[in-house]
């Protein structure tokens, strides 16, 4: 057909090659810089999420306190959402800048 694009055909690899790939050294960097964030960044949320529970179930008083026009619970309760949309966009800014090119290389390495 005349004005159509070809699609790109891509070589799917064996699984001999997906193994030595996963023992690779720039796979075995790339998952280090992966877990390097991510580990640390869901361990804060986490703290921070029973924190909330805990501050909610042993210090009512405390969240029931009023605070520019809402009670502190609520405050933190909008915090918990901000933050967690926070930390979504700050990892989408950083894979984009440090995981999704070393995994577009080993995606091109493997498909070819």
């Amino acid at each position: 057909m005349a004005g159509s694009t070809a699609i790109p055909t891509r070589r799917e690899p064996t699984p001999e090659e997906f193994v030595a790939m996963q023992q690779s050294s720039e796979f075995q960097e790339l998952r280090s810089t992966f877990r390097g964030f991510t580990f640390p960044m869901m361990i804060a949320s986490l703290v921070w999420y029973l924190l909330y529970v805990l501050v909610a179930t042993f210090a009512s008083d405390a969240m029931a306190r009023p605070f520019l026009g809402l009670n502190v619970g609520l405050w933190l309760g909008l915090l918990q959402f901000i933050t967690t949309f926070a930390i979504t966009w700050f990892y989408v800014k950083w894979a984009n800048k440090n995981i999704e090119p070393r995994a577009a290389h080993i995606r091109e390495v493997m498909e070819g």
